[in-house]
């Protein structure tokens, strides 16, 4: 009776070692997933910027970018946005800002008229400094 009893004991004594297999699969899946999905997360709205000699900036902190783009379709940062609601969309954003500093990408192809009414809504919103961003003379895109 004794030996019995320790059989049916010893015969479901549990493992108490883990499995790692299933895990490093899963953690493996994950990581190409991000490295594959990474890039397409940086991508913005491709704009044909015009070329001009000009002094880079200093991008050490997130700024404000306004996009213009050959549909005359207007962005901020990625966001699409009208004409008509440009003025009251920045002027709810720099409430809570303290500088009021926006950057403006503008297709080559866009009218200058439509450019220069972009720029009037953004002064109308109380944008103390509006930069304009271009492409250095021999980068292509």
């Amino acid at each position: 009776m004794r030996n019995g009893r320790n059989r049916k004991n010893s015969d479901k004594k549990l493992v108490s070692e883990i499995n790692v297999t299933p895990l490093v699969d899963v953690v493996l899946v994950l990581l190409i997933i991000f490295m594959v999905t990474a890039p397409m997360l940086q991508m913005g709205i491709s704009v044909n910027l015009p070329r001009v000699q000009a002094k880079s900036m200093d991008v050490s902190e997130e700024k404000l970018v306004l996009t213009v783009n050959n549909d005359k379709e207007i962005f901020i940062n990625k966001y699409k946005t009208t004409i008509a609601d440009l003025k009251p969309k920045l002027e709810s954003i720099f409430a809570s800002r303290i500088d009021r500093e926006i950057f403006m990408r503008a297709d080559e192809k866009v009218p200058y008229g439509f450019v220069i009414q972009v720029m009037s809504e953004v002064r109308k919103a109380g944008v103390d400094k509006l930069g304009m961003i271009t492409e250095p003379p021999g980068k292509s895109q």
